[in-house]
């Protein structure tokens, strides 16, 4: 750790992070607290991940018709304008129905999680001479394992899942930068 602390240390743009790490640690407690409400509310979280997704589905679909209104005479226009519509259907979908949007995500994020635990489980047997292979194996199957604990629970694993990976973002990231700066400090 103290290598990783000391490499971090000599990185030229670290200057700037050395006068700022007060900062650091307040957005870093900021991250960390709002993944604790998060996990409070896991529900209301992936509501309001679903309506922010949409937003962002509504304003790709319209900068699409925009960009084909623009270039009428461009032969890619049609295709723009049916993008556009794609776009703007589902954004439609999931404002009108978040909850059916999240199941939907979810469980494409479970099958996608067993799929890549599977995958990550024969990797490891193909490698099993190098060195290093149990770690793939071990992260296959946290993979396959997860995967399968949101299916079991699906379609109730809709309402909560993606609330729940983001607030234990939010907390990863809290305490990546607590860290970050409690290193800033003790390199004085």
């Amino acid at each position: 750790m103290a290598n990783m602390d000391q490499h971090l240390i000599d990185v030229p743009a670290n200057q700037n992070f050395q006068r700022h790490k007060g900062w650091l640690l307040g957005i870093g407690v900021l991250l960390l607290v709002l993944g604790c409400i998060g996990l409070g509310m896991e529900i209301a979280l992936t509501i309001v991940s679903m309506y922010f997704f949409a937003a962002l589905l509504m304003i790709s679909g319209l900068s699409h018709l925009a960009d084909a209104f623009k270039y009428k005479k461009w032969k890619g226009a049609v295709w723009q304008i049916l993008i556009a519509i794609l776009y703007l259907f589902a954004a439609g979908i999931i404002v009108y129905d978040p909850l059916l949007a999240s199941a939907v995500i979810t469980a494409f994020l479970a099958w996608t999680l067993i799929v890549i635990g599977v995958m990550r489980i024969i990797m490891s047997f193909s490698i099993k001479e190098s060195k290093g292979w149990g770690w793939i194996l071990f992260a296959g199957i946290i993979s396959l394992i997860l995967g399968i604990l949101i299916l079991i629970q699906w379609p109730m694993s809709g309402l909560w899942v993606i609330g729940m990976f983001i607030a234990i973002d939010l907390i990863v990231s809290g305490w990546t930068y607590i860290f970050l700066a409690i290193s800033l400090y003790s390199a004085k």
